[in-house]
């Protein structure tokens, strides 16, 4: 007969064996790995997909237009900043998160300030601090006092903020779409309201107070202006035109602008010519100076929401079908300039009534998307709603603070 102390001996040492046998040892923490090679760039670019495979608005961002980021023979932002990126795997080794850093040659407000963007996360708050981790320590080790976030290596017209209020409709090309839980990461882990930006939606049928076609005849009859489409057969000097007004307008507008290069504007013209509609690039002139312009493209999510991402062979002949079929109805308003001394005449107005008339003649775009409207322009966000406009999604720039006790700022208001 087996006694009991035997019995308990038999079980302390299966205890033993299930606690250490090599076979049964604990599954390894989350791992953070580099983006190093091309593998871990695919799985960065997977990452979305797993976050969002419940979502049917989301849309995603093009494969090429996400690597063209971290590219450092097409990003011209790595002659005088570096990024990196890393993605995060669970213990089983599956993928549930990914996130970027970047620095550049510029300081804001007196603080030298990094960048991370490209944040993608389940809903896990260690995870999502892991992320933010590598970031800051990663941003710190290069002398940044703070990290903006999420943005873009790059143009802020895309990638740009974290979005906070719109869910439930699918978003415009390259802004930033985002799950409501992301709000609750970055609050938590110590991000504070930078700014906000606003995405404008409007019909372009809407009738324009009488006032806006006095000013607009006043400006064209009396005062020397005239509003002209882009011609592709003039493209390099169009892009000089916006390089021009561009950095005149926004080298007051914010502290840590850095201006624009003739060939980086003609770059970007020239890549964005496959989808360039140039009746809605409008530009305007006082005396032949270039003063203001209003930049605005198709609509393009309305296409690439059936390429998957994806703008390989098959990716573009079914944009091509459906762009045949018309089904881009939807205006996308990149950007708004005006040279300063030029504000305040009734410009912004007058472009919106030149292109309004443009597009009433096509008869085709039944939608208009106005874009980047920071809240510390008071001014143009008046002019947007008092044409009719109205919010269709938020996002907010987050700022982190390396040093707690170091005092916290919005974005200056622009007067």
């Amino acid at each position: 007969m087996i006694r009991y102390r035997q019995i308990k001996l038999v079980f302390f040492l299966l205890g033993e064996m299930i606690n250490f046998a090599p076979d049964e040892a604990p599954h390894p923490p989350m791992q953070l790995t580099e983006v190093k090679d091309k593998i871990s760039a695919r799985h960065f670019l997977r990452v979305p997909s797993i976050i969002y495979r419940s979502d049917p608005h989301w849309i995603p961002h093009l494969d090429k237009d996400t690597e063209a980021v971290f590219d450092p023979g097409v990003n011209q932002q790595y002659r005088r900043g570096d990024a990196v990126r890393w993605i995060l795997r669970d213990r089983q080794g599956q993928l549930i998160g990914r996130v970027a850093a970047f620095v550049k040659d510029s300081q804001a407000a007196g603080q030298a300030v990094g960048g991370m963007g490209f944040f993608e996360c389940i809903d896990n708050r260690d995870a999502a601090f892991m992320l933010f981790d590598a970031c800051r320590q990663w941003l710190q080790e290069r002398g940044m006092e703070a990290m903006d976030g999420p943005i873009n290596f790059g143009d802020k017209e895309r990638f740009w903020g974290l979005l906070v209020a719109g869910h439930g409709k699918p978003p415009p090309y390259l802004m930033n779409y985002h799950p409501p839980y992301y709000r609750r990461l970055f609050e938590a882990y110590g991000f504070r309201n930078y700014y906000e930006q606003y995405v404008y939606h409007s019909r372009t049928d809407v009738t324009l107070p009488p006032i806006l076609e006095k000013k607009y005849q006043r400006l064209t009859e009396s005062q020397a202006y005239r509003f002209e489409c882009l011609r592709l057969s003039q493209l390099e000097q169009f892009a000089e035109d916006f390089r021009i007004i561009y950095n005149s307008a926004w080298s007051d507008a914010h502290k840590e602008f850095s201006p624009m290069t003739k060939q980086q504007a003609l770059e970007s013209f020239s890549s964005m010519k496959q989808v360039l509609d140039p009746d809605l690039l409008l530009f305007a002139y006082h005396h032949d100076r270039p003063v203001a312009f209003f930049i605005g493209i198709p609509e393009l999510n309305e296409l690439f929401r059936y390429v998957n991402g994806r703008l390989n062979l098959a990716g573009k002949l079914k944009f091509l079908y459906h762009r045949w079929r018309g089904r881009c109805r939807t205006i996308y308003g990149l950007i708004f300039g005006i040279i300063p001394e030029y504000q305040n005449r009734g410009l912004e107005s007058a472009l919106v009534m030149s292109l309004q008339r443009i597009v009433s003649e096509k008869n085709h775009y039944r939608f208009m998307y106005i874009t980047w409207l920071g809240d510390f322009n008071p001014k143009m966000i008046r002019i947007v709603e008092h044409l009719g406009a109205e919010r269709a999604f938020t996002l907010i720039t987050w700022r982190k603070l390396f040093d707690e006790a170091a005092p916290f700022e919005r974005h200056p208001v622009i007067q």
